[in-house]
């Protein structure tokens, strides 16, 4: 089949998608004159579309939470808008032995409620991390290689470790690490913390409503000179895409978070309101299931790889906004291989492989995917449409979405082929590869190769980021000869923000970074 009956077809799909969203396109044609907003003088507002309903760290893993919850917590160790790591409650930091890590304290610095920080509030974090409350949330899992956290004196500490663990300085940057206030938690109990939480950052959590908005103030008290530079902070939680836009255009709001592609075009030439994109480590692709026949020989993986054309995809259905990828993690990954290329689309190639392998035209495979992705249910049948042009035949299983990770995933009953998307949180391959082709893990029911094997093991038993860096490039060539997914795209965050809004640049990974952001 031609490349041209291809291209008709994913008009198709595009046309659909338009006509989907013709409602919201046709409320912002009425509302493209200039938006004036009054009385909010040195205050943002920010549309969100989620609540994590939860703001105690150890309880979430939730995106929706460090969008705002990284400007009233802190980390030892901090990550800036560029993914560098950069001290953060920490000073310093040591490695005093192989499993000694040693942290020397921030001085002057307190949390919300005036309590001072210090090295029994960071023990008091970890004690209760890795301990029976930590037990019950998502987080723990983490930072297992920490055995225990030492007092060494008033601003000292020691990170004793049960196992190297090279990747926990990139995880101690992340939220589930943040420290919070020893003496706030035993007066008031942790049901009051889950929604009254306390840290020591640039902003601090005056009023939570809950499914509706959660009011930040300027902390006049931060450790940082000059920041932050805006009074007030509000976080409104709007889940519907169209209702964030018709907020955004009417003033209620100064900037939106995901917006989604079918409203981009009714932003571009705004008087008031920009677009702003920014690469993310969050990825997706189709995952094999490799026991089931015929995906259990490689070359029917490979044969798939081929019949994409991944460059269609991004460009017809996610409006450009999407980066290829040639393993399961993004170019902001550390590990990711610069020097290996995506599999082209060549579905003649894929017909080959398929022949070669033994495998029957009209050959029917399953593909499950979550029935609340409306976009990724019309990427799935794109793929579908290329699937039967090299002598597939896709039989597409739309599921509920916790249902399909949390059940027919981890039990290999996600048919053939499934969605599978991934955050990239900690920027290292480390936690994506271990999870996803390690034998044994929750989300890899399947897939096993001596060889990854051995490459994930060494990866880690050492600290030595060059060595780690080598290993990686060896363990990306052999899952790229291997092939355990169809690696689609890596996704690109569109935000919305108003022209009175300075100095806002938006986040790679979700964590919004207000210190420096002024308004007009």
């Amino acid at each position: 089949m031609k490349k041209a009956k291809w291209s008709f077809m994913l008009l198709f799909v595009v046309l659909l998608l338009a006509a989907c969203s013709s409602d919201t396109e046709e409320t912002s044609a009425e509302n493209d004159s200039e938006i004036e907003v009054e009385g909010r003088e040195n205050e943002l507002v920010v549309g969100v579309p989620g609540d994590p309903q939860n703001w105690d760290p150890i309880d979430t893993f939730l995106l929706d939470w460090s969008t705002v919850a990284t400007s009233v917590f802190e980390g030892l160790v901090d990550r800036n808008l560029d993914l560098e790591l950069q001290p953060g409650l920490a000073e310093s930091w040591e490695y005093v032995d192989d499993q000694t890590l040693q942290f020397k304290l921030r001085e002057g610095v307190t949390f919300h409620n005036g309590e001072p920080f210090n090295a029994d509030a960071v023990k008091f974090t970890f004690d209760r991390l890795l301990g029976e409350e930590g037990a019950q949330g998502p987080q723990q899992a983490n930072y297992t290689s920490i055995d225990n956290v030492e007092v060494v004196d008033e601003y000292t500490v020691n990170f004793n470790l049960n196992e190297k663990d090279p990747v926990l300085l990139t995880k101690l940057a992340g939220y589930g690490a943040v420290i919070v206030p020893p003496k706030y938690i035993e007066e008031n109990g942790d049901e009051h913390f889950n929604t009254n939480p306390v840290g020591t950052g640039p902003f601090k959590m005056t009023s939570y409503e809950q499914d509706s908005k959660a009011v930040l103030e300027k902390n006049e008290d931060y450790w940082k000179d000059g920041v932050p530079k805006l009074n007030k902070v509000t976080f409104r939680f709007i889940p519907e895409a169209s209702t964030r836009l018709a907020e955004l255009q009417t003033g209620e709001i100064d900037v939106m978070k995901r917006v989604e592609i079918s409203q981009v075009e009714s932003l571009k030439d705004h008087p008031s309101l920009s677009i702003q994109e920014v690469g993310t480590p969050t990825v997706y692709s189709l995952r094999f299931n490799t026991e089931k026949e015929p995906f259990d020989d490689k070359r029917v993986r490979q044969a798939v790889n081929y019949a994409i054309d991944k460059d269609a995809i991004i460009e017809e259905i996610l409006g450009g906004y999407g980066e290829k990828i040639s393993t399961f993690q993004s170019e902001l990954s550390f590990g990711n291989n610069p020097d290996l290329k995506p599999y082209p689309y060549d579905p003649e190639k894929a017909k080959q492989l398929l022949e070669e392998a033994g495998v029957a035209e009209g050959t029917e495979v399953d593909i499950y995917i979550p029935g609340n992705d409306g976009n990724f249910k019309e990427i799935t049948q794109v793929v579908s449409y290329y699937l039967e042009e090299v002598g597939l035949k896709a039989n597409i299983e739309s599921v509920d979405s916790n249902t399909l990770i949390s059940d027919l995933i981890p039990s290999g009953e996600a048919g053939h082929m499934y969605r599978q998307g991934w955050g990239g949180w900690t920027l290292d391959f480390d936690n994506t590869a271990y999870l996803m082709y390690h034998e044994g893990e929750h989300w890899n029911p399947s897939f096993y190769d001596e060889e990854v094997e051995e490459l994930l093991e060494a990866e880690r038993t050492t600290v030595d980021q060059e060595k780690r860096e080598e290993i990686f490039m060896k363990l990306t060539e052999r899952l790229h000869e291997l092939a355990p997914e169809a690696n689609l795209y890596s996704e690109v965050a569109l935000y919305a923000v108003h022209d009175r809004v300075k100095n806002f640049q938006p986040p790679h990974e979700d964590r919004m970074r207000l210190e420096e952001v002024t308004v007009e």
